[in-house]
């Protein structure tokens, strides 16, 4: 009866394959959800929970029950499982070259080939070494190179695809040890991909002439589709000028043009992992075709694709057949020896690199993760019956072991270590301006988009020094409304081309950063937030601690009209950047935008000289508003001045200047009375950049509030933006009575001053407030 059963299954899955195989993939994505929801709260992470899931699912766990062996491990089955995880590892490995931070992999590729290179040469080392151990154990009558060459590619490999969503689940994936760990990985791939190559070419009896050729037709294919990818693109982003996204046909398109080229490299007898990759890495950044390839597929792969990925490499985990001491010694030594390889070359590497130990020992963890193009190689071995049935299944549960035990101990080692590699704000006052620069802009709407791009642009003062930007579109959610929005909102949760939230605003959006995007080559990375205006200011501090932002800059709730004055605009907007100023985990700056900072910071190709003006009384603020402006003040087309304003009786306090003595250092003139702070920080801008003439230098002297007032009404119209900190200057005699008629005490007395509707002002002004830890944190800190 049992075999009738078992033939009615088959001939079903025969017949209609697609409803079997859905019935099955559905179940592997149920109770891999399951299982994430069970261990996320015990800090799991959703490649651990989905391997585990499959595990369990698989010949280890519930597959040893009759009836559900005969459910999901049918005689026919294999062939399309293995159909579903070619498909799954091209989307993967195309949306992980889309998502690549490319600057950053060209500037690093250098120290990432280096720590993918020691740790692949020490997996080398330990294979050949394990070799004839592993052949003699296992019975193996194959070819022993081949077998060396598979123990090779399961020591060396590195997933890249659990390196990435592991890194992006622990939210290390934008800190310097976590983007290292990804880029090394890929290269690990690399080396696995071109071992894979080596087992597979055995496969056909060609002529290494021959292989040479395939491998050159391989890369002329890959080189026509970038270009190809080039062409269809623009065409498609000038074509779709008006609508907020691409249509579902025009992204299938997209998408089939990958899915062919895979296909054909794999037809030829080469791996598409690399080559899918590389199209994505390479595939044009801007534009709506990115922008929506990025929404599409991120959804579709995080929540559908991966889960079944990763779980159908636990799922082919078979413990059974360890059913010997010496078979459980023989996978006992391929995770020691995995383990200790990927440990002695990557410590190795960070040592030569300068990399600190502790970032070293995580790293080369991450590096430690399997089930990639080990498992590929596994499958192929299997087919051309290159190795021993036996040996393959014990290297397969190993691999799997592999990821289930280091993956909890990297989620524990990066809460342990949250300290030294979690997101730690740097201030600007004592930021190298050579330091990549990662701002988070925040946008209404499209009337002040032009004002931030340009700041962007400003802001990445030579080719050479990476900025990183990010902008953000807060849009509120009505109180009353039908729609249920996932994940409380983001742009990468959308699945519907018929999303209203945001209206036009999207396509004017859209169209300026491309358009800035073409003229500077800057990548803008846009997001979306539909929330309440009560708890949007949630979304933004949560997204700059994720990017690990240097700055956040918010838009000023009022908005210039036609006649030049300063209309208010929704109260919400205000007090949504009162929150975010008291919450930030980074600096903050409120953007007064008057209409005229589009020229105040220049894109590519704009001539013309801008007038930029840095204000100085003291604190905190004012050093970072000092601090930020300086990477302003290095921009070809600014001429940045620092105006520091001092009590007229400084003139008769001053310390002696020693112009002729260059060890002190002292170029300036400074108060007795001065901060110290203030003083260390002005002496070594002044030496840094005033002396070698980059940026101009100017003391105003005044009395009290109104001389001060006076003082910035004579230069009202010389400057087109004033950068100013907030407060934290204590009490000063040079602002007093200005708050006397202060309106907005977010932009404190001098910003809301220059703000206000009295003042005659025609530039913009950037107030700037410096990171303020909690209580807590300091306490921490101590």
């Amino acid at each position: 009866m049992s075999d009738q059963k078992r033939g009615a299954c088959e001939v079903m899955f025969a017949v209609n394959p697609i409803i079997s195989m859905s019935m099955q993939i559905s179940c592997i994505l149920v109770i891999s959800h399951f299982f994430q929801l069970l261990l996320k709260p015990f800090g799991q992470t959703g490649p651990v929970a989905q391997i585990l899931a499959g595990f369990v699912i698989g010949p280890s766990g519930l597959s040893r029950i009759h009836k559900v062996r005969e459910f999901f491990f049918p005689s026919v089955a294999g062939d399309y499982y293995e159909i579903i995880s070619m498909q799954a590892r091209i989307v993967i490995m195309f949306l992980i070259g889309l998502e690549m931070d490319f600057p950053y992999l060209l500037r690093n590729l250098r120290p990432a080939s280096i720590i993918a290179g020691g740790s692949c040469l020490m997996c080398t080392l330990f294979a050949v070494a394990m070799t004839s151990f592993a052949y003699e154990e296992t019975n193996s009558d194959g070819n022993a190179i081949i077998m060396g060459i598979v123990i090779t590619i399961i020591l060396a490999n590195t997933a890249s695809p659990i390196v990435v969503r592991l890194a992006a689940d622990l939210k290390i994936a934008t800190s310097d040890v976590g983007r290292m760990a990804i880029s090394s990985s890929l290269f690990g791939d690399l080396y696995a991909v071109v071992l894979l190559v080596i087992v597979t070419a055995s496969r056909k009896k060609y002529s290494v002439m021959r292989w040479v050729l395939l491998g050159i037709l391989s890369l002329i294919i890959i080189g026509v589709v970038i270009i190809l990818n080039a062409h269809v693109t623009k065409w498609l982003n000038r074509r779709n000028r008006n609508q907020k996204y691409l249509s579902n046909t025009e992204i299938l398109g997209l998408l089939a043009i990958v899915f062919v080229t895979a296909t054909v490299l794999e037809a030829i007898g080469f791996s598409s992992i690399v080559a899918c990759f590389l199209i994505g890495l390479m595939f044009p950044r801007g534009g709506k075709a990115a922008r929506t390839l990025l929404i599409k597929l991120t959804y579709a792969v995080h929540n559908f694709v991966l889960p079944v990925y990763f779980g159908y490499s636990g799922f082919r985990a078979d413990l059974t057949s360890i059913d010997s001491l010496t078979k459980f010694f023989v996978v006992f030594v391929v995770i020691l020896l995995s383990f200790g390889a990927k440990i002695t070359g990557t410590l190795a590497a960070c040592s030569h690199l300068k990399i600190p130990l502790n970032e070293g020992v995580l790293i080369a963890f991450l590096m430690n993760l399997k089930g990639h193009v080990d498992l590929l190689t596994l499958g192929v071995a299997i087919q051309d019956k290159k190795a021993n049935p036996v040996f393959c299944n014990l290297m397969i549960s190993a691999i799997v072991l592999n990821s289930l035990i280091w993956g909890p101990i990297i989620a524990f080692m990066v809460r342990r270590e949250s300290d030294i590699i979690g997101y730690k704000h740097i201030a600007f006052e004592s930021q190298n301006p050579d330091c990549e620069l990662r701002l988070l802009t925040c946008v209404n709407g499209p009337r002040s988009v032009g004002t931030m791009v340009g700041l962007i642009a400003a802001s990445k003062c030579s080719d050479s020094i990476p900025v990183t930007p990010y902008m953000m579109h807060l849009i509120e959610l009505p109180e009353k409304t039908n729609t249920n929005l996932m994940y409380h909102q983001k742009e990468v949760d959308e699945i519907s081309d018929d999303d209203d939230y945001g209206g036009n605003d999207v396509v004017e959006i859209n169209e300026a950063v491309d358009i800035f995007t073409a003229e500077t080559g800057v990548m803008i990375h846009q997001v979306k937030v539909v929330s309440p205006l009560v708890s949007m200011y949630l979304d933004v501090c949560e997204c700059a601690e994720d990017i690990r932002a240097s700055m956040i800059i918010l838009p000023f709730h009022k908005y210039q009209k036609i006649d030049g004055k300063l209309e208010s605009g929704k109260e919400g907007i205000r007090t949504t950047n009162q929150k975010v100023l008291r919450h930030a985990p980074c600096s903050v700056a409120i953007l007064v935008d008057r209409g005229l900072t589009a020229g105040a910071c220049p894109i590519s190709g704009s001539q013309s000289l801008q007038h930029v003006a840095a204000l100085f009384f003291g604190g905190p603020d004012d050093r970072e508003a000092l601090g930020f402006s300086k990477r302003l003040g290095l921009h070809h087309h600014i001429n940045l001045t620092i105006i520091r304003f001092l009590p007229k009786s400084a003139r008769r306090e001053l310390v002696g200047v020693n112009f002729a003595n260059k060890e002190k250092d002292i170029l300036m003139a400074i108060p007795d009375q001065e901060n110290d702070a203030d003083a260390v920080v002005l002496t070594d801008f002044y030496n840094r950049y005033v002396t070698s003439g980059q940026i101009g230098f100017v003391e105003k002297y005044v009395e009290n509030g109104a001389e001060t007032a006076s003082a910035l009404r004579d230069m009202a119209d010389m400057y087109s933006m004033f950068i100013v900190g907030m407060g934290g200057r204590r009490h000063s005699p040079l602002t007093t009575g200005m708050s006397d008629w202060e309106e907005c005490p977010e932009l404190g007395t001098v910003g809301d001053f220059l703000a206000s509707p009295e003042f005659d002002l025609s530039g913009s002004v950037l107030v700037v407030q410096q990171y303020r830890p909690s209580k807590k944190e300091t306490r921490n800190a101590t």
